[in-house]
């Protein structure tokens, strides 16, 4: 009897032990570059062709395009490279409730303030979107954090800075940007305290500011790394596409645009949200685009920072498709009105 234990004993563990054959390796996909390395590897190579000496670049017309693109670059990248430094060191440094202690318990009068406050806290459209995201999951009511979103990129000391270097004859091209950046982000947060939805909202997890346990130099290096590569390849590749726009689009095009102030205006505001330029650099790419009213190139630096591809693709991706599409159409039909406004006042 006990020889038959010991037999059942063993023929249980022999089963137990059985070895299962081995799963099939799968085979890892290698996944497409992101459009940040792809941007930067365009700019260098653009950046090498165009000073390699190539005997068909010493056309006219490639001349004058690669003297626009490398102005608009050279131009813009002193106050990227500011930019995306401040940017990274209020990442690491400022502590990441700020907000909460400082605004207004109120959602309507939240809304302003949180958008004067982007005028004070420089940073680029892209850390605009998880800065905004936080601020939500911090409690801040969600139409003060989209004021800030739309504010933050659009009239913050570097970006009214480049505007006035940009735009050296023109003192009121500065105002006027600051105003109807302004007026714009407010009118979107009452507008969403007005009409919004939660049900629209897809809030994500994302960290900003400092995370215990992390140095924060490191922290700045990784965000200003971060930031400035992404923009950089999105700064060479708009001042690409404003100098092969101004070289390349025959005058009786731009006549038929530029000849009707509405036209213009609504051309600009497109052409911004497809060339998406930083909104650090955006002011170059503005002052290029000659033979515009004032009053569209307004538009293009207003709506540029608040809407563009690459932010409703961010926008999507954190809130949700169906806040991307209401919030992305109606910022910029608020942004064209504005400039409009703004811009026959003061320009």
């Amino acid at each position: 009897m006990q020889k038959t234990d010991e037999l059942l004993d063993v023929t249980e563990r022999a089963a137990q032990e059985t070895v299962h054959p081995p799963e099939p390796r799968r085979r890892t996909l290698r996944r497409p570059p992101p459009a940040t390395a792809l941007a930067l590897a365009l700019g260098l190579a653009a950046a090498v062709l165009l000073l390699s000496g190539t005997p068909w670049l010493n056309g006219p017309a490639v001349a004058a395009w690669r003297t626009v693109c490398l102005a608009i670059t050279v131009q813009a990248l002193p106050f990227l490279l500011l930019g995306t430094a401040l940017s990274g060191a209020i990442n690491a440094f400022v502590p990441a409730d700020l907000f909460t202690k400082v605004l207004p318990k109120h959602p309507a009068l939240a809304v302003p303030v949180a958008g004067v406050a982007g005028a004070v806290l420089p940073g680029c459209e892209c850390a605009s979107v998880p800065v905004a995201n936080s601020l939500i999951r911090r409690g801040v009511t969600p139409a003060a954090a989209f004021a800030f979103l739309l504010s933050a990129p659009a009239i913050n000391p570097i970006v009214l800075t480049a505007t006035a270097v940009a735009f050296p004859a023109s003192p009121a091209m500065v105002l006027a940007r600051l105003i109807a950046s302004l007026a714009t982000a407010a009118a979107m947060g009452w507008l969403w305290l007005w009409l919004g939805r939660e049900e629209w909202l897809r809030p994500v997890v994302r960290h900003t500011g400092h995370r215990s346990g992390h140095s924060r130099l490191t922290e700045f290096r990784l965000g200003f790394q971060h930031d400035f590569l992404h923009a950089g390849g999105f700064l060479v590749l708009g001042a690409m596409a404003a100098a092969t726009f101004n070289v390349t689009v025959p005058r009786s095009v731009l006549d038929t645009f530029s000849g009707s102030p509405w036209l213009s205006v609504l051309f600009l505001a497109a052409l911004a949200v497809v060339l998406a330029v930083c909104s650090e650099a955006d002011a170059f790419v503005a002052a290029s685009l000659t033979g515009f009213s004032p009053t569209a190139r307004l538009a293009f630096m207003v709506v540029g920072p608040m809407v563009d591809l690459k932010l409703i693709a961010l926008q999507a991706g954190t809130f949700g498709r169906a806040f991307a599409m209401r919030f992305s159409t109606a910022t910029t039909v608020v942004a064209v009105a504005a400039s409009v406004l703004i811009g026959g006042a003061l320009l």
